[in-house]
């Protein structure tokens, strides 16, 4: 899931403003939060960031 190249240099958590860092999820590619009280994993439904904290998964 190789993101555009800095991409992810411009995109933040919805909800708290914190970088993201690209991870492999349970199921799909996610941007996860490096928030410290946040963590939450956001999806990336083909090639395209899904930035909508409904649509997050909490940290386990």
């Amino acid at each position: 899931m190789p993101l555009e190249a800095g991409l992810l240099d411009i995109l933040a958590c919805p909800a708290c403003h914190a970088p993201l860092r690209e991870e492999q999820g349970p199921e799909t590619p996610e941007l996860v939060c490096t928030g410290e009280g946040c963590g939450l994993a956001y999806p990336v439904r083909d090639d395209i960031p899904v930035l909508l904290v409904d649509e997050a998964r909490r940290p386990a």
